[in-house]
């Protein structure tokens, strides 16, 4: 072990987390405030919303999931796809009416969206009151008085420090069992195509001790299963001011998984330039460190990965997969997949199909290429592709995928796996829904004495693309 760590973890993560909520629960509600969250987009956004949860609440604001009694609406938005942010326009949109019958309703608009579009939200959105980017949740307080008192609560500056290693999140809205810890902000990896490196700034990785004194915190507070986050948590990398010594991602992943071998650690995501076997090898070690990676390949064509400016090639990746089917041989692998890309051929399309037929992915998140605005690729790249070639190389590209899931999990009828119990399946109350190693999600009938954060060994009796289902295996 590098450094006994608990000696070093902030005093704050060892307060109970519910014992707080409902202090300033019934603290907000004396006050008269409420608070309303929705978020949009990957996990980060999620997690960034129980940052600003925890900063709303130290102000003596409580939450609330009906947005007809909340007096602050904040979106947590995000800039991935034209399609996320048209879906934050059409929801405030929908707010104006709301705003017009509750004249005091303040609408902040929160995260990458609210970075790269500030000048048009304070333009043209007058609904809009409050715009505060991802660093500057800390801010929040001071933004609210000043919408309060009739001007705009702008502050989009990004940081190259921000960590929010000190706030301990609160876990709003939550299943009680899997939580997030955000290990690092931002993104160096240039991709053409990606906004993130100048909605979310450079990268920046938080201080071990703080990330091991949450897990240490979810754990003593019943959550069995946590999942590291980043923009690319394999790149993570912290250096101790007082004996110089560096910190990588594999060393993380022991001081996390070494909490409690009752935690489950899961991480996400991963590039194929930096997950090494030293990582690879750690996940073999523990058993409580999930056998699942998500590795974007983005595309199987060479050419196209060049021109994304992805850093590696086909071999590269090909190379990748390899060692971690030969170091942790029941890894389930999924993926991230665009295609239409610029200049985009059928050959560069089948490289991306052969390409899955190789992994064969256990599941991927499949779009076709959206330009964003100030990118690389926006600049420098002609979006040449039309849509309806896009639209039909997307349809071969998610039925490939729907086959390799459905094949995938056949292959695990008759196999008996450990399961984290999340809770009711959402078809029946009778039936348990849970995940296994493999991130899979696992059905099964529900058996006196269990609850949610119980593990049971279910042996799987039937399986679709989607879903592995089975019986408690006494």
């Amino acid at each position: 072990m590098l450094y006994k760590i608990e000696d070093q973890a902030t005093s704050k993560m060892d307060e109970s987390r519910q014992g707080e909520a409902l202090f300033l629960e019934r603290k907000g509600q004396a006050l008269g405030k409420f608070y309303y969250i929705e978020s949009y987009g990957c996990q980060m956004n999620f997690s960034d919303s129980e940052i600003v949860a925890s900063v709303l609440s130290d102000e003596g604001l409580s939450s609330t999931r009906n947005i007809l009694e909340a007096d602050f609406v904040f979106l947590n938005t995000c800039s991935i796809r034209e399609k996320a942010e048209e879906t934050v326009r059409k929801r405030l949109k929908e707010i104006a009416a709301l705003k017009k019958s509750k004249k005091d309703l303040m609408v902040g608009v929160l995260g990458c969206m609210a970075e790269r579009l500030k000048s048009k939200f304070l333009e043209e959105e007058k609904l809009v009151d409050i715009v505060v980017g991802p660093d500057a949740y800390r801010d929040l307080p001071r933004l609210i008085q000043i919408a309060e008192e009739g001007d705009k609560g702008v502050n989009v500056f990004l940081s190259k420090e921000e960590t929010y290693a000190d706030i301990a999140p609160l876990r709003f809205d939550s299943n009680g069992v899997s939580a997030y810890i955000s290990i690092m902000r931002g993104c160096d990896n240039m991709c053409s195509f990606c906004v993130v490196p100048y909605t979310r700034g450079r990268e920046r990785s938080r201080d071990p001790f703080s990330i091991v004194a949450e897990a240490h915190d979810l754990f003593n507070n019943g959550y069995r299963e946590v999942t590291l986050l980043g923009q690319n948590v394999d790149s993570y990398k912290w250096q101790n001011p007082e004996s110089e010594t560096w910190v990588r991602f594999s060393d993380l992943l022991v001081l996390v998984a070494e909490v409690n071998p009752l935690l489950r650690i899961r991480f996400s995501t991963s590039h194929p330039k930096d997950i090494t076997d030293e990582v690879l090898r750690t996940m073999a070690s523990y058993p409580n460190i999930c056998k699942y990676i998500h590795l974007p390949v983005q595309s199987g064509s060479s050419r196209i990965l060049s021109l994304m400016n992805r850093t590696y090639d086909r071999e590269w990746y090909i190379e990748r997969i390899n060692s971690i089917k030969s170091i942790i041989p029941d890894c389930a692998i999924s993926s991230d997949i665009i295609t239409g890309f610029c200049t985009e051929d059928e050959k560069d399309h089948q490289d991306t199909l052969s390409m899955m037929q190789y992994v064969e992915y256990c599941m991927s998140y499949m779009f076709f290429y959206s330009e964003r605005p100030g990118t690389p690729a926006a600049r420098k790249l002609k979006d040449d592709i039309p849509e309806a070639i896009k639209k039909e190389r997307l349809n071969e590209i998610i039925r490939l995928q729907h086959q390799l899931s459905y094949q995938h999990n056949q292959k695990d009828i008759g196999k008996t796996f450990e399961v984290l119990i999340e809770g009711n399946s959402k078809r029946s109350d009778q039936m348990f829904k849970g995940r296994n190693s493999q991130n899979k999600k696992v059905i099964f009938p529900k058996e006196h004495g269990l609850k949610p954060g119980d593990y049971v060994l279910v042996k799987i009796e039937s399986a679709s693309s989607a879903t592995l289902t089975g019986i408690i295996d006494n």
